[in-house]
């Protein structure tokens, strides 16, 4: 079997093509792999970290208004289908799989122009503008979120397949989180992190939350800053907290997210698609932070679905103070019977055999070409 993946600009893309691409090697190992992205984006790096051979196309995005740059992306998308026509003709694979970002349009539409099965997989409640435009000329389309079918009315089909993400940490074993965090087995502690790169806002919320630890003694606190931030954020909590607290752990980033997650008793987080389907995957009650610079605000959406299912809390970051959220996370871990409830309707919400789901799509779509 040979697969193109496609799909770039934010991890939230790229591991779930990642994630595709693993499974289907684990299920068929003869399975041959290209990854098509751009040369700017973060999958030229993370990509052949993974092993996957990779080839660039380079593409922007559209521009929500008006504007000349827009031509120049018309021209430079005609060049990529181009481009893309000719390495699929190289590769000749038997099914093109696109995550989502901008990459995908003139890769997928390429597929689909030359007769190749397509699937694009859809993380967000509501879709971003490159998988609602290939949906019109794709073979199948996946969704993380059962409400976002509805955008895709005009789809030839739809399918909900849940996160493929929500895979990986299934299989972490447990105790290794705490071990590799220096924690005592079985602690109780809050993961905080801002996503890949960190959250300001959330930084600030840790670090006016530092000196206030000690009122939840017996709970322990992980705190991932992002590389950029995390000098001065250690800084200003050292200063505000003098001689620290070994209640808290401040980190720029963590390897090894699978496992620290599977030991977690809750989340603090951004309320990405990707980070929502692992913590689903794991019955993870959270609190949700959705970050407001993102195309049309799909991560308060993702949130709400959570937040009306019972299984987490959302706190605007314009409403975010370190006071508050501490009391939120009080109230939550001392209250069995609340962090019960929030743990069961989290795993209501996931699709753990996501990878298989969608690797069922993928064959009955290359069986039927």
């Amino acid at each position: 079997m040979r697969i193109v993946l496609t799909g770039g600009g934010t991890g939230g893309h790229i591991y779930p093509a990642i994630a595709v691409g693993k499974h289907m090697k684990q299920q068929h190992p003869d399975t041959q792999l290209l990854y098509i992205g751009t040369s700017r984006g973060l999958e030229s790096r993370i990509v052949p970290e993974q092993g996957i051979p990779f080839e660039a196309v380079e593409i922007t995005g559209f521009r929500r208004k008006l504007s000349f740059e827009n031509v120049k992306t018309i021209v430079r998308f005609l060049k990529g289908v181009q481009r893309s026509k000719q390495l699929l003709r190289q590769f000749k694979p038997d099914i093109v799989v696109g995550t989502g970002g901008y990459v995908c349009g003139p890769v997928v539409y390429a597929a689909a122009k030359l007769g190749i099965p397509t699937f694009i997989h859809e993380q967000n409640a509501i879709p971003g503008l490159t998988n609602q435009f290939l949906s019109k000329y794709v073979s199948a389309v996946g969704v993380s979120f059962k409400e976002s079918q509805a955008h895709f009315a005009k789809a030839k089909r739809s399918v909900y397949t849940g996160n493929p993400c929500a895979t990986n940490v299934l299989r972490a074993p447990a105790g290794k989180g705490c071990e590799s965090l220096g924690l005592p087995a079985k602690s109780k502690f809050v993961l905080m992190v801002g996503g890949s790169r960190g959250a300001k806002a959330l930084n600030e919320a840790m670090i006016a939350m530092a000196p206030f630890l000690c009122h939840l003694p017996d709970v322990y606190f992980v705190f991932v800053t992002g590389e950029s931030y995390y000098e001065s954020t250690l800084n200003r909590i050292e200063q505000a907290v003098p001689g620290g607290t070994k209640q808290l752990k401040v980190l720029p980033y963590l390897h090894n997210m699978a496992e620290v997650l599977a030991d977690a008793t809750i989340v603090v987080s951004r309320s990405g698609a990707s980070s929502l389907a692992e913590m689903t995957a794991l019955g993870l009650p959270s609190i949700l932070i959705p970050s407001p610079n993102v195309t049309n605000n799909h991560q308060e959406a993702n949130a709400r679905s959570l937040v009306e299912a019972g299984a987490a809390e959302m706190v605007l970051e314009k409403e975010l103070t370190g006071e508050s959220l501490l009391t939120r996370i009080q109230a939550i871990v001392y209250d069995d019977t609340r962090m019960k409830q929030m743990s069961q309707a989290s795993k209501r919400l996931s699709v753990p055999d996501s990878a298989s789901l969608i690797e069922a799509e993928l064959n009955r779509l290359i069986a039927s070409k």
